[in-house]
């Protein structure tokens, strides 16, 4: 076995550390990060304009009038309607800090490629212009966001380090010498895209939205939101952590934009009443897979606290049960511990597998209503997450879930506990012993 776990550990750290490490891949996760608090808000909006309590929208209706509903959506639209504009400029920021950049020029650099790109709509008179559609700037157009933020900001550092900008007297001011320094830069990057968006113009396609949809967007989304799919990101994640890798880092840095993408859409069919198109999204992985945490560890840490033997796993459960009400599990992990440990790896990574099945069999036989699209915080406990996302019947499927994770921990914790109840005796009974030979001497 030890053979085994290190000859994995040899062909999967470097991958993995080139993944977390990769500038991309960390520039489009933080900039998710950062702009997962307007999410969340948004998307609690759409959950106020669709409570499902009897009376509620005839009250509201007869209280505010028919469009009462506008005081809920269109703060939505401001925030979860038009996260990629919010993503392009947190991946600009962050390429742009990488790069020691000029964050401000990288920011208008990325967003005027952007909405370059972005088909419009004419609304044939001249008072009123032309009009961006809020599905551009929305789930269907995160990853022609990512791509462009991205292309953007390097086609910004080629120019940078052509010297391809206009420099200014140092009596100038400085807010008026950056301004100079990013206009030939801004500039090209303009004309490319534009070339770019003329381009696509005349082909069947379009736009480059409808293209990047088509061809990427739509198949990779399609692939995360299938069951098979989802078991082996999880297998992949379950495997990272056993040999101290942040799996839950590597695989979100890959799978949080297509995870985001389906969980719009979900909150999109909520919001105008039509049937929820998605199993898998970021709330079922974060909430109906991940009980407790990476490893869906729960079940777990009430075995530690209330039928540990060992001093060791006592300890741990009293320091671990805390955070793990808001799924940070990391004193488990660690303190346990699990990683490179061969009794606790085959639970850890079994454990998420099964509350995927389970999850997703639910839901798709209709026991769970699906998510609804609202991005609650990822450290909302368990229980209370099921209800917010899929009603009393969530609640009630996390709770069989915490349940059914500690039975498949149980038989694994046992031998744990057991060898280290072993071990506290054996040293209990040498401390014995050597007081005794001290004694004696």
């Amino acid at each position: 076995m030890d053979k085994v776990l290190e000859k994995l550990e040899q062909f999967l750290t470097p991958i993995a550390v080139k993944l977390d490490n990769n500038r991309y891949l960390s520039a489009v996760k933080n900039a998710f990060m950062a702009a997962m608090p307007l999410l969340i808000i948004g998307s609690f909006f759409t959950l106020f304009a669709n409570l499902p309590i009897p009376g509620y929208a005839n009250f509201m209706a007869h209280t505010f009038g028919a469009s009462w509903q506008t005081f809920f959506t269109v703060p939505n639209d401001i925030s979860m309607n038009m996260m990629t504009v919010y993503v392009v400029i947190g991946i600009a920021n962050e390429l742009a800090r990488s790069y020691r950049l000029d964050k401000i020029g990288a920011i208008f650099s990325a967003l005027a490629a952007f909405f370059l790109l972005t088909p419009m709509i004419d609304f044939k008179k001249a008072s009123d212009g032309v009009g961006v559609p809020l599905t551009n700037l929305g789930a269907s157009g995160l990853f022609v966001g990512i791509i462009v933020a991205i292309l953007a900001v390097e086609l910004l550092r080629l120019i940078n380090k052509l010297g391809w900008t206009i420099k200014m007297p140092d009596s100038v001011p400085e807010n008026v010498s950056r301004s100079f320094s990013t206009l030939i830069p801004i500039t090209v990057i303009i004309l490319v895209f534009n070339f770019i968006r003329m381009g696509f113009s005349v082909t069947s396609f379009g736009s480059a939205q409808n293209f990047i949809f088509g061809y990427l967007q739509a198949p990779l989304t399609a692939i995360g939101a299938s069951l098979p799919g989802t078991l082996l990101v999880l297998l992949i994640e379950g495997v990272l952590w056993s040999f101290g890798i942040h799996g839950a880092n590597v695989v979100g840095s890959v799978m949080l934009p297509i995870w985001m993408t389906l969980t719009a859409q979900n909150a999109a069919a909520v919001a105008k009443g039509v049937t929820i198109p998605n199993i898998v999204n970021y709330q079922f992985y974060s909430n109906f897979v991940k009980i407790g945490g990476s490893g869906a560890t729960f079940g777990l840490i009430l075995l530690l606290l209330f039928a540990a033997k060992s001093n060791q796993l006592k300890t741990i459960g009293k320091l671990g049960i805390f955070p793990e009400i808001f799924t940070i599990n990391e004193p488990i992990i660690f303190g346990m511990p699990i990683v490179l440990n061969p009794v606790m790896i085959v639970p850890f990574i079994l454990t998420p597998l099964v509350m995927a099945l389970v999850a997703y069999g639910a839901m798709a036989w209709g026991i769970v209503p699906l998510t609804n699209g609202v991005n609650i915080p990822w450290t909302t406990p368990p229980i209370i997450a099921g209800f917010l996302i899929s009603g009393w019947r969530g609640a009630l499927l996390n709770v069989f879930q915490i349940i059914l994770s500690g039975l498949i921990y149980y038989p694994f914790f046992r031998t744990a506990d057991r060898v280290a109840l072993n071990a506290e005796k054996e040293n209990e009974e040498g401390k014995k012993k050597s007081k005794a030979e001290g004694v004696s001497i």
